[in-house]
């Protein structure tokens, strides 16, 4: 009889007391262990069971859970053997000794999802508050405790800097003093408050108050035993990590913990085969397509869990979380973000340098940085990898999975949201060959969202029209996508054209679109503008590629945009 599918439960126990469906993966427990590295910062996709782990390691190693084996007899940690002549507690079976005999900080940073760093420091420091109220009362279970540190009194949401640095290095010192042994550490979403401050404008602040509270927590700290961080990017040395030199990374490319997060596919046909599922290929086609370190094949777990459940596919992962960050990049990123983009919706390969580390300042200027982080995240999968001409790995990228598409398109539509009736009749006035309309509804969108596709990345009004109609065409890749195959900035010709519509029907019309600021020095008129995009259309021979297909020259049509700040003209 297939197990209870269990959704969203990221607490340990309650998954094995309720025997709901679970993969085992305790095996984990074994590896970490063994590699003995003193802090472990472990960068995987989000909803790929980090979470999940750490409330394992919480159950098995703290002592708030000694004698608690029974939740994992069923399991294979508990057969593991001990190495010839070694001699443990729990005799043969090295790790049934090791079970609640630890001391254990866990904290999660998952909350703190604030728009100021006032409000985001509040919610860090209300987190630590909370983990000194757990621990308070474990003066009243020792008599021989007859007072707390003075530091207990200074915990607050309001404590200074010095105070809150300080805070779990000390949290340490304390039951280390009590059990008489060193903690162990467990942070879960170490990034989340980063990734905030990015979006939100406060990164410095933030950047210089992990840095302190990190450096104490994990760099001098003599009682801790050792620690493991999670998190979805590995955000720069430099950043807030400068002072730490005990770090293991692993990143989705390192070869350890390769099989330990997400489900790999003899796990994921073996549960379908438990729950009477037949639709493998289906399955591959929507929720495969991760690769940590050598091994590939791994599906996204949250996905999988909920197609379990409700025997249907579906955007799970994609509709799980805020996309904020992801969005952001795209929508203000250059033009060739968004160029790039539509390759990738097409089901292109892209080829880029990228490097692990993400340096957050560098996401606004440095396209690479975006196509690094998106790897990180699980949005992008490496499809090869070679040297390039300077002797540097180049990868081969391209979208995850269709779950990841999908994700994407209602990215794409969500920018619109707000105007998709203007946006829908533009469209449609386009396909109608209603130049009026067309004129109309452009310029109420247009007037809607050119700051959108522009905040904060100091817009000209020369750069302004060029990043709006980039994500412009996106969105007309998303509404057009069962008719139009839509490309902007290509070579056809003799130049580079700015959109290009190709229908894939027969009789259905193909469109050149030509986008230009006015130049008061050369055109006296918007009316000139167009004239002259128009006359650049024809000069530069943008059809011949449409030609070249098969598509006659009266199929053909051309439009010219004019831009006079966020005014419109279309002929």
């Amino acid at each position: 009889m297939a197990r209870t599918v269990g959704i969203g439960i990221q607490d340990f126990g309650k998954i094995i007391e309720n025997n709901c469906f679970y993969v085992d993966k305790t095996g984990f427990i074994k590896e970490w262990w063994e590699n003995r590295d003193d802090v472990t910062l472990l960068i995987r996709p989000r909803r790929f069971g980090k979470t999940l782990a750490m409330s394992m390691l919480e159950y098995f190693f703290s002592v708030e859970y000694a004698g608690r084996g029974d939740l994992f007899e069923a399991l294979s940690i508990w057969e593991e053997k001990s190495p010839d002549g070694e001699k443990n507690l729990g005799g043969d079976y090295k790790y049934r000794s090791l079970q609640g005999s630890y001391p254990v900080i866990f904290l999660s940073f998952a909350d703190v999802k604030e728009t100021s760093f006032k409000s985001a420091r509040d919610k860090i420091c209300r987190i630590i508050k909370a983990l000194y109220d757990k621990f308070e009362l474990l003066q009243d279970r020792n008599p021989k405790q007859k007072k707390l540190p003075d530091i207990f009194h200074e915990i607050s949401p309001a404590m200074g800097d010095a105070v809150a640095s300080y805070s779990l290095k000390a949290l340490s010192q304390f039951l280390a003093g009590y059990y008489g042994k060193k903690v162990i550490i467990l942070m879960d979403e170490y990034d989340t408050p980063m990734q905030e401050a990015y979006v939100n404008g406060y990164w410095d602040e933030m950047a210089v108050f992990i840095r302190s509270l990190f450096n104490s927590t994990f760099k001098t700290n003599p009682y801790m035993e050792r620690a493991i961080m999670t998190g979805i990017t590995r955000i720069s040395k430099e950043s807030i990590f400068s002072d730490l030199n005990n770090l293991e990374i692993v990143t989705t490319t390192s070869c350890k913990y390769e099989d330990a997060f997400g489900f790999t596919e003899k796990e994921v046909f073996a549960a379908m085969d438990e729950f009477g599922l037949t639709e493998k290929e289906e399955v591959r086609e929507w929720y495969d397509g991760f690769t940590f370190g050598e091994t590939p094949d791994i599906y996204n777990p949250w996905s999988i869990i909920n197609y379990l459940d409700k025997r249907r596919f579906a955007a799970y992962w994609a509709n799980t979380s805020s996309n904020s960050l992801v969005g952001k990049l795209i929508r203000e990123g250059e033009p060739e973000v968004k160029t790039v983009m539509e390759d990738l919706l097409q089901g292109k390969i892209i080829h880029t340098r990228i490097d692990e580390q993400v340096i957050f300042s560098q996401l606004d200027s440095n396209t690479n940085a975006v196509w690094s982080l998106l790897l990180a995240s699980g949005y992008l999968r490496v499809e090869q990898a070679a040297l390039g001409r300077r002797g540097k790995l180049e990868y081969g990228l391209k979208l995850t999975n269709k779950e990841v598409r999908m994700m994407f398109e209602q990215l794409i539509e969500g920018w619109f949201a707000d105007y998709t009736p203007a946006y829908n009749a533009f469209v449609k006035a386009m396909l109608l060959d209603d130049i009026k309309a067309m004129n109309v509804y452009m310029n109420r969108t247009a007037l809607a969202t050119f700051s959108f596709f522009d905040a904060g990345n100091k817009p000209s009004e020369t750069t302004e029209p060029e990043r709006f109609y980039h994500g412009f065409v996106l969105g007309l890749m998303v509404g057009l996508t069962d008719r139009y195959h839509i490309t902007s900035n290509r070579e056809s010709g003799l130049g580079r054209y700015d959109v290009m519509l190709e229908p894939q029907r027969a009789g259905d019309p193909a469109f050149v679109l030509e986008f230009k600021v006015r130049d008061p020095e050369d055109e006296e008129t918007l009316a000139d503008t167009v004239s002259a995009a128009l006359r650049q259309i024809k000069e530069k021979a943008y059809d011949t590629e449409l030609l070249a297909r098969g598509i006659s020259q009266e199929r053909i049509r051309h439009y010219g945009f004019a831009f006079q700040g966020k005014t419109v003209l279309i002929g």
